[in-house]
């Protein structure tokens, strides 16, 4: 009986824990904290700071990353199937599939496609400039990070300047799987620190007058072209980029099912449901990348700097062209409008709206500012597409 009292106690969690896990497990709190108490992105934040304590938990054997060190690599007998770690498998390592699969960023691009109105792109095309534009930070810091990182890494580490959580997970997951956790983390917060981070750049980077300037009324836009749209789209990017195809077809897909009004209920299903779904999925199994080994290092440190850089240079990209647009241009743009061209939809957009009604209350930017914004979505999933054909 004694015995039994000492192996159960031994076998308790608190025995086993080192300082690493107790370490991120205050970080798991502190994010459940911003997520709850700040409602900070707590959509995905809330899933990914209890797969964070989940997966540090001593004990607990819910992630093993262990089994996808050299996962596919041929040269290490028994870890290059799904099979084998099937077989030896925590909760969390079967979740992890579907991001090492690239399954869930994917079914995400579903449900917002669906949740998503192309009809202000369409309406002002130069909107997709803007929305290039914003996409300047990625590689800038693509190359800066190549300093410190491998190219691979340098890319997952750039592609959070897009602002756009599924995206950035998508990537990760296939140059440098091991960084996933902190670059999630890092790409979740910033996109919830938007109003935060691009007021103090978009002011720095334009005038009183420029920020009062009134645009055109956006023209109606027919259903043919918000059907035909997404089919075109789909076509020219996935044939010039075919590393492009799965997040932008997933994306057109759900867009598609909304705009032809003859499924939908499966419209409502991808922004419901099926977002819910695999949001939940998604934060917990990229949460539990977040180990001691993985988190706690000089490495984190700088990726949380150069996402932030990342993400003010992509703001300050699509302030800067419209700005030298208005050079060339008859009917101005309001520079404020070109910040919305990274990827946080419509969250960009709003600021943008906030920021013209500062300078004159009269001033309704919204629709033109979701023009760049959905123009970033894209933007950031070929951004994507680019990098892995270049580093995968």
């Amino acid at each position: 009986m004694w015995n039994d009292f000492i192996n159960f106690f031994q076998g308790m969690g608190f025995m086993q824990m080192d300082w690493q896990q107790g370490v991120m497990l205050l970080i798991s709190f502190l994010l459940l904290y911003l997520a709850i108490k700040k409602q900070y992105e707590p959509l995905l934040l809330l899933p990914i700071a209890f797969g964070m304590l989940l997966t540090n938990l001593p004990g607990a054997e819910m992630y093993h990353p262990e089994l996808w060190a050299n996962f596919l690599d041929a040269n290490h007998e028994g870890y290059h199937s799904y099979g084998y770690i099937m077989k030896n498998a925590g909760l969390l390592d079967v979740l992890y599939i579907g991001v090492k699969a690239g399954v869930y960023p994917c079914l995400i691009f579903i449900g917002v496609g669906a949740m998503t109105d192309f009809g202000p792109l369409i309406a002002n095309p130069k909107s997709l400039m803007l929305g290039a534009a914003a996409q300047l930070g990625i590689f800038i810091t693509f190359l800066c990070a190549s300093a410190f990182f491998t190219p691979a890494e340098a890319g997952s580490i750039g592609i959070i300047g897009g602002a756009d959580g599924p995206t950035s997970i998508f990537l990760t997951s296939k140059l440098a799987p091991h960084l996933l956790g902190p670059i999630a983390i890092a790409a979740y917060s910033y996109m919830a620190l938007v109003p935060v981070i691009q007021p103090p750049i978009m002011r720095a980077l334009t005038t009183p007058a420029e920020r009062k300037i009134k645009m055109k009324q956006l023209r109606s836009v027919s259903k043919t072209e918000k059907i035909v749209f997404p089919i075109i789209i789909t076509a020219i990017i996935a044939l010039v980029l075919p590393d492009a195809a799965p997040l932008i077809g997933c994306l057109m897909l759900g867009n598609l099912m909304k705009e032809s009004g003859v499924v939908d209920r499966l419209s409502k299903v991808a922004q419901n449901e099926l977002m819910n779904i695999v949001v939940i999925f998604l934060g917990l199994s990229v949460g539990a990348t977040a180990t001691g080994a993985t988190f706690l290092n000089v490495q984190t440190i700088l990726i949380l700097c150069m996402g932030i850089v990342a993400f003010g240079m992509g703001s300050a990209g699509g302030v800067l062209l419209a700005k030298f647009m208005n050079l060339f241009s008859k009917d101005k743009i309001n520079p404020l409008i070109g910040s919305a061209g990274v990827s946080a939809v419509p969250m960009a957009a709003r600021v943008s709206q906030s920021e013209g009604q500062k300078a004159d209350p009269s001033n309704f930017l919204l629709m033109h500012a979701m023009g760049p914004n959905v123009a970033g979505v894209i933007g950031s999933a070929v951004a994507a597409g680019i990098l892995l054909t270049m580093l995968g």
